[in-house]
């Protein structure tokens, strides 16, 4: 269980980096250089599953994968599902709740997130109790 907690902490500060470099991105591309705000989701989202990618791998996860070709294949079928919700939400807040794109834009990430870790503990370790 020790484990597990120390994966999450890890996993948040992968997350909160990732956050930092997405939020910014969409912030200069929808504030400043007005683009619609679900392309500059698109093109920020982008840019941090690259970094949060590289990040995971080297600090949170453990791949028991040996065939790595089909890792980042389902790392990148995981990230499109992931970024539909993202727009989704993103679009619902921004559509139907007449929240800031800038606000929608945290709560679709935060919602994203949670897909992110169970996700990627599947995929990554192939759902291993040894750490609970």
């Amino acid at each position: 269980m020790k484990d597990l907690l120390k994966q999450i902490f890890r996993f948040g500060i992968v997350g909160v980096i990732s956050f930092g470099i997405d939020y910014g991105i969409f912030f200069l591309l929808h504030n400043f250089a007005g683009i619609h705000y679900l392309i500059a989701n698109l093109c920020s989202f982008s840019v941090s599953v690259i970094v949060n990618y590289i990040l995971n791998l080297k600090y949170v996860f453990t791949s028991n994968k040996s065939n790595k070709v089909q890792e980042v294949v389902w790392y990148i079928v995981l990230n499109v599902i992931g970024l539909g919700i993202n727009e989704l939400v993103l679009s619902l807040c921004v559509s139907y709740v007449s929240m800031s794109a800038m606000w929608a834009k945290i709560i679709a990430t935060g919602v994203v997130m949670v897909y992110n870790f169970i996700s990627r503990k599947i995929l990554l370790e192939g759902g291993n109790k040894e750490d609970a």
